[in-house]
This record gives C-alpha cells, structure tokens and sequence, in this order.
C-alpha cells in the first residue's frame, strides 16, 4: 500500500459523500482510506458502513477528539505515505498524483505541501492560493510563526510523523501546526504550485470557529515547541520569541475585539496580561478585560458615544 488517506468523522453525514467522492476519484492507485468515526450521533457511522467499495476501512471510538481520532487512523494505516482529509473537504483528482510524485522526486523530503482555495466564505474571501517555496534560509522563523497550510494540503512520509509523535491529543486546535513544526524544521519539505486542495466552509461550527480559544491552543503550542526546541529559540533570541507569540496573540485579540468577539478578545486579553506584554495603549483597551463582560461592554458603547 502506497498511501494512506487518514478521516476522522464526527456528525459529518451530510458532507461525507463529496469528500469520499473525491478520494474515490484520485488518478493515484494503491490508496486505502481509513475513516475513523469519533463518536458521532447522527447517520456518519452508518453511512460509513453502507459504502462497499473495498479501500474504504471504518473504525469507531468514542467521542476522543480530532487528533485522538487522527491518531488512531495512523496507528491502523499500512501505507508508506500519509495524507490528512477531513469529513467535510476535497481534493482535486491528481492530488495524491502530484503530491507523491513531488516526494518520491526528492528522496530527502518528509513532506509534500500544495495550494488550496476557501469554498464558500462571502465577499470574494476564497480566491485560490499557492504558499510560497519555505525551503530557505527563513524556514524556521516562517513555519514557526503561524501554520501555512491546511491539514489536508499536505502528504507525508509515514516514519516522519510516527517518529513526530503524531498529533498532541490535548490540543483541538494547532495541532496540525505542531506536528508540521516538528517533521518541516528536522528535515526538507517539498512544494507542489498548484492548487490541488478544497477546504469548504459551511456556515456551521467547525474547527476554527472559536477564535479565542483557537488563537490560545497555537500560543501554546508555540511556547511548549519553543521549550522543547531551545536552538530555536536562542537563534530566534527573546525579543522576537515573544513577538511571534504573546505579540501575535496580542494582534488576535485585537481581530476579535474589533470585530466584536468580545469573550474571545477578553479570554486573550487577560493572557496576555499575565505575560507582561504590550504597550501602555495596548494595556488601556485590554485592562478592562478583568471586569465583569456586562460593565466592559458598557465602556465599550460609552466610549463609541
């Protein structure tokens, strides 16, 4: 078996179809997919049963989270390559295609990474997109800094993400980001320019709609990395750690304050608070954040008057 395409499905009945369409209609032989179903409630696991197409494995667990249930696709897969997709996104059909042969044409990668295109955000928000080439003197720093492709725009050596440690089970958000810092900063990555994956957006709760506790789970992914990776860190030197860290939490919970999130802009507020950082304006907008939410508010619309 050459890949393994890895799903966690939880209450996911009314998009698995297309993004299981899509597997089914790679140009790639020697695919299995190994859907894993985390505890659903609605018709998933029976949809999952019903399909007869014999590379299509299920299995169940009860409701343990999306890397738990990653986890558990990686410990049962038999292919030599790994790509991620979940219940609700698509690919393009030469995606596996392209993604391994960019791999197996540069025998030292552990990873393949491509371009992707946002389905379904209003005001032209889903123009299609091409990363940049990350392998350069600014890897580290870059990858470091914020998580630059989706989980299911990227294929990946096997070995690499068992020898990774796979995905931090404690973490619902960034935890494809800590798994590509540590495969992308111990060995070479290679680019796929072309865009060849579909996240879809729904209008429904979905992995990245609280912000707030989004942008926390990555800050500290960030600092444990950063602790466990402590070349990084003095190469990075202090100044700058702290800027792509608490500064770029900071900035988030700037996003949400203005766009009035206020629970996530005051959740990281008080964060950032607690790690002494920002300037005496910054300290103005976050310090009311330790108020009852009912009286921050109430500033809020006193200093708009």
């Amino acid at each position: 078996m050459r890949v393994s395409i890895v799903m966690p499905c939880h209450n996911a009945a009314g998009h698995l179809p297309a993004s299981v369409a899509s597997v089914q209609a790679q140009t790639l032989g020697g695919w299995e997919l190994v859907a894993i179903d985390d505890g659903s409630t609605d018709a998933t696991l029976a949809w999952l049963r019903a399909q007869t197409d014999p590379r299509i494995r299920v299995l169940t667990q009860p409701n343990r989270g999306v890397s738990a249930a990653r986890n558990a696709g990686v410990a049962a897969a038999t292919g030599d390559y790994l790509a991620f997709l979940d219940a609700d996104d698509t690919w393009a059909p030469d995606f596996l295609q392209k993604m391994l042969a960019a791999l197996e044409a540069n025998p030292a990668a552990v990873l393949a990474y491509c371009g992707w295109q946002n389905v379904g955000l209003a005001g032209g928000r889903g123009a299609p997109f091409i990363p940049p080439d990350y392998e350069n003197a600014h890897k580290a720093e870059t990858l470091f800094a914020g998580c630059r492709w989706p989980i299911h725009a990227a294929l990946a050596k096997r070995e690499a993400i068992e020898a990774a440690g796979g995905f931090d089970p404690m973490l619902t958000h960034a935890e494809d980001y800590a798994l590509w810092l540590r495969l992308a900063l111990a060995a070479p990555i290679v680019r796929v320019p072309e865009v060849l994956a579909c996240y879809h957006f729904h209008g429904v709760a979905q992995a990245s709609a609280n912000r707030g506790r989004a942008a926390l789970q990555f800050w500290r992914a960030q600092r444990r990395f950063l602790a466990q990776h402590r070349q990084l860190a003095a190469a990075l030197g202090a100044r700058r750690a702290r800027a792509l860290t608490t500064g770029e939490l900071l900035r988030k919970g700037y996003e949400c304050y203005w766009q009035r999130d206020l629970a996530a802009a005051r959740a990281i507020f008080r964060v950032v608070m607690q790690q002494a950082y920002g300037t005496l304006r910054d300290w103005r907008y976050m310090l009311p954040a330790w108020l009852p939410e009912s009286w921050h508010r109430g500033l809020i619309a006193r200093r708009n008057r």
